[in-house]
């Protein structure tokens, strides 16, 4: 693969603190103060008769292990501890009661102050890494060259071009499975698009839409405040997936605009990364040779959420299908989750996520987020981000492949 990769970072990221002391007495641990409510993070229902379809693969546990359990609390959001061919062994987190928190709600005994020492633990196969943005690739770089396996929250790198470039030359070298968990993937319009796509129902895609839209992200706290004042387009996947997630393809280069915002913390003057957008809404072309408009934004009240929509030579999606194929579509509902995995938040992806990264390891094969896929979703966005602040300068972007 030929790539031309920025050799500046736009984000030095900083590392953990110091590992917080020692956890005991996890049975008369009390979980960290109740959450603010989180856009994306309500339960989906969960179908009662949808495990009945459901067939082992393999009767193996895989031995995981958990870091993370900051604001969103993803560490257990996922449903590992649920599910049948999971054992969940050791969990980490910096801060001691969110440690403590984690191990309980995981139903875990074995705790570690940070995850650089969870990684030398050889009882453990795979690493779901669900702490701060700005630490995820250096993370799963550390989990894959201990010789895990590594399951990722979003973004798979941030703001840094020579992070992806480095954290994808690791995974091809170790051979390990790598897989992003963008939620949007398993969104129930996503996975149908993306069945009705590979039947060949929309033929080539003339044009494809996403859009992120969140107006509290200046009041949700995090790990040293990574949220505040964050680039739109660093945060990509979620939108980006409305194209990525649907045909496998890339985006190729990208014209971006973005608008000040009326925040005072999205103020360049008053946030870490000097950034004046609060929104930003890029032009990408497409590896299919067609167009897609992917909008991230921190500024928009009222209508919110993950939403998108595609336009092919052969027929079109936005809630439906519509097009001269409708009676020969194939059949798009997803996957039948394990007895005891809850379909989970963001539109019940989160069990979707988990199962597929579970099966993939037992059935050594690639994930549908591998790393190709992670990578041509968010460095997009970084090079979006880019050409923003260049006024929408055309740029290339580079192509990750495997």
């Amino acid at each position: 693969m030929s790539n031309h990769f920025s050799r500046r970072s736009f984000l030095q990221t900083t590392g953990l603190s110091v590992a917080a002391a020692s956890v005991s007495g996890l049975a008369m641990a009390q979980a960290p103060a109740k959450p603010p409510v989180i856009q994306g993070f309500e339960e989906a229902p969960t179908d009662p008769n949808a495990a009945k379809a459901w067939k082992p693969i393999s009767d193996r546990k895989i031995r995981v292990g958990i870091v993370g359990y900051g604001v969103c609390r993803f560490g257990a959001a996922f449903s590992f501890q649920d599910h049948p061919n999971v054992e969940v062994v050791a969990v980490s987190d910096l801060f001691p009661d969110r440690c403590a928190a984690l191990a309980q709600a995981c139903r875990c005994e074995k705790t570690y102050p940070s995850l650089e020492e969870m990684v030398k633990d050889d009882q453990i196969e795979a690493i779901f890494v669900a702490t701060d943005a700005p630490s995820h690739a250096r993370h799963c770089i550390d989990v894959l060259k201990h010789g895990k396996h590594v399951a990722c929250a979003v973004p798979a790198t941030f703001g840094s071009l020579e992070d992806a470039a480095q954290l994808f030359e690791v995974v091809k070298s170790t051979g390990k499975t790598y897989m992003m968990f963008e939620t949007s993937y398993f969104h129930e319009d996503v996975h149908a698009m993306r069945e009705i796509y590979r039947a060949g129902k929309f033929g080539k895609v003339v044009y494809a839409e996403g859009e992120y839209y969140h107006d509290s992200v200046e009041q949700i706290d995090s790990y040293k405040g990574w949220r505040i004042g964050l680039p739109p387009q660093w945060y990509p996947t979620h939108s980006n997936a409305y194209f990525t997630g649907v045909t496998g393809g890339s985006f190729t280069e990208v014209s971006c605009m973005g608008i000040p915002s009326l925040k005072e913390l999205l103020q360049p003057a008053n946030n870490r990364y000097q950034n004046p957008f609060g929104t930003e809404v890029a032009l990408f072309r497409t590896s299919e040779g067609g167009m897609a408009r992917m909008a991230v934004s921190w500024d928009t009240p009222g209508d919110s959420g993950e939403k998108g929509r595609i336009r092919g030579q052969m027929g079109s999606y936005y809630g439906k299908y519509e097009g001269p194929l409708a009676k020969e579509l194939p059949p798009t509902q997803r996957p039948a989750l394990p007895p005891g995995v809850a379909a989970g938040g963001h539109g019940g992806s989160h069990g979707q996520l988990t199962n597929e990264f579970v099966s993939a390891i037992l059935q050594n094969r690639a994930p549908l987020v591998d790393i190709a896929q992670a990578l041509n979703m968010t460095v997009a966005g970084i090079v979006a981000h880019q050409s923003a602040l260049k006024n929408g300068e055309l740029l290339k972007i580079p192509q990750y492949t495997l």
